[in-house]
Order: structure tokens, then sequence, then C-alpha cells
């Protein structure tokens, strides 16, 4: 493999990122092949490494970190001939279970080296791309009790316990969304969730039947639930069976538009508050080194 870039974000993994870094750099000075190793200093700085990187004509830049950081090289190196190698050190590492890399990083590693650059679907939303997921509803104030527990605990945990706070605490949003152009359709729900990827969280299926190369959307909507229905329902969740819920409708769709006033929209794990949100795949549309 020529011109090859690792892409490290120390902060990734609380320090996760730096070991399985010195880890890659042995690996590939063993077998004489050669790298690069670039540093993100700051948040959206491997985002400008990966894209200059890709001018340069490097063939692979691999991204050394969480979901977070993957997500940033992946904007840098969108829409170019440089591919994405995946070498997990964070704490969710959700996006890796959808394309089938392995969480251990040699392993990853080596995934990298011996499977070749795929076309993989991004995803647009207004003015930003992602990879995984994007939604609103219950998932959103998952993820403010979630950050406070990350604080404590890791992994699947902090999302659980979010989980169940949030079981406690949640109203339905009310929103209007359009599908491939069609008529607004007004909606009361708890859960929206549209995407590319099959789990959020550290490893919660939301959207089981999920392909990153199919070019459509997996879209999947949760009427409003009690919350005695949502203590029930919360095993089968875990378990990947929300298609199967009572309250949920499931769909394929190339663009969604959501609307609704006050909205806040999790895209990839970052909640960004907006009015109006243009959701729409993009096939093909990054390289990614996946089996």
């Amino acid at each position: 493999m020529n011109q090859l870039k690792l892409l490290c974000n120390p902060a990734a993994g609380n320090g996760l990122a730096l070991e399985v870094t010195k880890e890659a750099e042995a690996m590939l000075s063993a077998r004489g092949i050669p790298y690069e190793l670039l540093v993100s200093q700051s948040p959206g700085h491997a985002t400008e490494l990966a894209r200059n990187a890709a001018l340069s004509g490097a063939e692979t830049v691999a991204a050394i970190g969480g979901d977070g950081t993957l997500l940033e090289v992946a904007q840098g190196l969108c829409d170019t001939k440089t591919a994405l190698g995946i070498i997990p050190a964070g704490t969710g590492n959700d996006f890796i279970k959808t394309v089938n890399i392995p969480k251990d990083p040699a392993q990853a590693l080596e995934t990298m080296l011996q499977s070749p650059a795929r076309p993989t679907d991004t995803v647009r939303i207004n003015d930003r791309m992602f990879l995984n997921e994007t939604g609103t509803g219950f998932d959103v104030m998952v993820l403010d009790y979630a950050a406070k527990a990350k604080k404590h605990v890791k992994g699947l945990l902090p999302y659980l316990y979010g989980v169940v706070r949030t079981i406690f605490h949640y109203k339905s949003v009310r929103l209007t969304l359009s599908v491939d152009g069609g008529e607004p359709e007004e909606k009361e729900l708890l859960v929206l969730a549209a995407g590319n990827g099959r789990f959020i969280g550290g490893g919660i299926p939301i959207a089981p039947d999920a392909v990153p190369d199919d070019g459509l959307l997996d879209v999947v909507l949760v009427n409003k639930m009690n919350k005695l229905r949502m203590i029930g329902a919360l095993g089968s969740l875990l378990k990947g069976k929300i298609l199967s819920f009572k309250e949920s409708t499931f769909l394929r769709a190339r663009k969604l538009i959501i609307a609704g006033k006050g909205l806040r929209i999790n895209t990839d794990g970052e909640i960004i508050p907006m009015d109006q949100a243009e959701i729409e795949i993009r096939p093909g549309s990054l390289l990614v080194h996946r089996p």
C-alpha cells in the first residue's frame, strides 16, 4: 500500500489512540511498509489534515480514534480518490460494526491492509456530512444524560444510563416529515432515526438492516409510547428488534426533510439545534477499506 498516512487523534479514547498508534507503527515498520504519521491538534484539524493528504496524492488515510475522529477524517476524504482506513481507538466505535471492521486495533490494521477500498455511501444533512446516523426525539435526550455518565463509566453503560433516565423524563417530539419529495406529514414521534449505519450508543441496533453501500437511507420511525411500554420495549431494542414494534414504521429513501420549531438533531453523536433538516444519501462518495 503506497502513500499511507496514519492520522491519530491523541485525545480519542482517553489516550488509547496514542497507544494504538504506537502499535500500528510497530506493525508497519516490521513489515517494511512506509507511512507518515499525522496528529490532529484540535477539533476539525483532522479534516484539514485528511484533505491536505488527499490533495497531495495519498492513497489511504487511516483514522486512529473513535467515531468522532472517523467522521472528521471522512469529511476530508469525501469525493476524493483517497481511501479511508479505520483503526478503532474510541469508546463507542459504532460505524465499524456496520462495515465489519474488527474492534481489535491490530486486526483492524490487518483488515485495512488486506481489504480493497470500496465505494461507501455518506449522508448530507443541510451543509454537513455524516457517516452513521442522524435523528431526533428520544435519542437526543439520551445523549444529554449519557454525556454526563461518560465521566464515570465507558462503553455501552453511559448510553444505557441515558436510556433509563430518559424513559422517566421524555416527551414526544412534534415535526413534519417529507420523504423523497412527497407532501409533508405531521408526526408525533418517540424516535426518528435515519442513516447509513446500524448502531448508535456503543452498539444499540437502531437500524438493524442498514447497508452502507445501497444508495438508500434506512429510516426508522417510532410513535410515542407510555412509560410502561417504553420499559417493556427496552430489552427488545437492545436485541435489534426495533422494527418489530407495533409502534414502528420502517422505510428506505434517498431524501428526507424534517421540520419543527426548536428541533435538536443528533448527527453522529453531536447534537445540533435546527428548525429544518434536509437529509440526503450520497451514494459511493467515500472510499473505505473494508471486507
